[in-house]
């Protein structure tokens, strides 16, 4: 049975999805946070890794801009349990690479760094890809505001992601995580501004 539901009529089911999308986004950010403060109470338990952390950068950002961008969700006027399952498929992603930023311990592992590079194909496996399906459901228009700008850097991005999940070399990793960063922040600051 498929049910969908106008939103000026319905805007209790927008607000259903809602707040199960905060719920899951809450659950990273508290997940991103307290590794971030056990690494900071405990800074010589495990070696840190930059690259590590600059993930953990890049994440964090990302569970904030989604948490923000979903809000364009509103604009949807017809709902279905395809779409519901989707958005929450993609929340929960976000959840899952937290956690596997902070398991619940390293004890078979040197560090960090040994750590994320035997979980790099987990981590690099699907972070890009939800967003083109994402972007799509926003609509056509939706896509063109975000210009040519987004098809570059998407498939960049994902290109790399391929990369970065077959090679555990350092550099390469390190100046994927800094580029990532840097361009989530440009993105954020050019693209973000409002709501309307």
């Amino acid at each position: 049975m498929t049910q969908s539901a106008a939103l000026p009529g319905n805007l209790d089911l927008y607000l259903h999805v809602r707040v199960l999308i905060a719920l899951i986004l809450g659950l990273s950010v508290t997940r991103l946070v307290s590794g971030i403060a056990a690494l900071v109470q405990h800074p010589g338990r495990y070696p840190i890794w930059p690259v590590h952390l600059g993930w953990v950068a890049w994440t964090l950002l990302n569970v904030v801009a989604f948490w923000w961008w979903e809000f364009r969700l509103s604009h949807i006027q017809h709902w279905t349990y395809g779409l519901y399952f989707f958005v929450c498929v993609y929340a929960s992603m976000y959840y899952f690479l937290s956690v596997l930023l902070f398991p619940q311990d390293l004890d078979e592992y040197k560090g960090y760094e040994d750590y994320f590079l035997s979980r790099r194909r987990w981590f690099f496996g699907f972070t890009e890809a939800l967003d083109v399906v994402d972007t799509w459901i926003k609509g056509e228009a939706h896509l063109r505001s975000l210009g040519l700008e987004y098809l570059v850097a998407t498939s960049a991005f994902i290109l790399l992601s391929v990369v970065a999940a077959r090679t555990r070399n350092p550099k390469f990793h390190m100046l994927f995580a800094l580029s990532a960063v840097a361009y989530q922040i440009s993105f954020s600051i050019r693209h973000f501004g409002t709501l309307d």
